[in-house]
């Protein structure tokens, strides 16, 4: 007969072996560039095929401008997409006024986290908005957990806006 504590020992072990093949198979499917030494033109090269290609694959991303992973300073893991998108835009995001947060969940791994900021200046009011995208890295040992989040991607987009009608001159970007 197994003693509970041995029992429970198996039941950890499992586990741990169930958690780390679900994250196997998400990170062997996750597509990865690597680019070797390059000129300046040719980086801006990959860059621009990325561009478009991400435009191709993903059009609601054709009005805003990537913010690289790289620049983010925060962690790009977590269990709270709202969170998650905060955190990583902290630099971002001037605390003058609470920005607006709107989270979805366009498909069951996949979240959407929009941030909206208004900053009003004496010529022109300019709105921010901030698009993160994540994708789940499954949950963690209990079953019951959260799921944890990563960030995939960022990006930016400016409108401002001229007159005294709101809503009616925005236009794509700033001066």
């Amino acid at each position: 007969m197994m003693s509970v504590k041995w029992k429970l020992f198996l039941i950890l072990i499992l586990s741990v072996f169930a958690t780390a093949g679900a994250g196997i198979y998400i990170n062997q499917h996750q597509q990865s560039v690597s680019v070797a030494e390059t000129t300046n033109s040719q980086q801006q090269q990959v860059t621009a095929v990325q561009q478009a290609q991400n435009v191709t694959i993903f059009p609601e991303r054709v009005h805003y401008k990537d913010i690289p992973l790289e620049s983010i300073t925060s962690a790009l893991q977590g269990s709270d997409p709202e969170t998650l998108a905060l955190n990583a835009l902290d630099n971002e995001i001037t605390a003058k006024v609470k920005p607006k947060v709107e989270v979805a969940y366009p498909q069951q791994n996949q979240a959407l986290v929009t941030i909206t900021q208004i900053q009003p200046n004496a010529d022109a009011t300019n709105v921010i908005k901030y698009r993160v995208e994540m994708t789940t890295l499954g949950r963690s040992l209990l079953v019951s957990s959260p799921p944890m989040w990563q960030i995939v991607w960022a990006g930016s987009q400016t409108q401002c806006q001229t007159g005294s009608q709101p809503q009616k001159n925005f236009t794509q970007s700033c001066q």
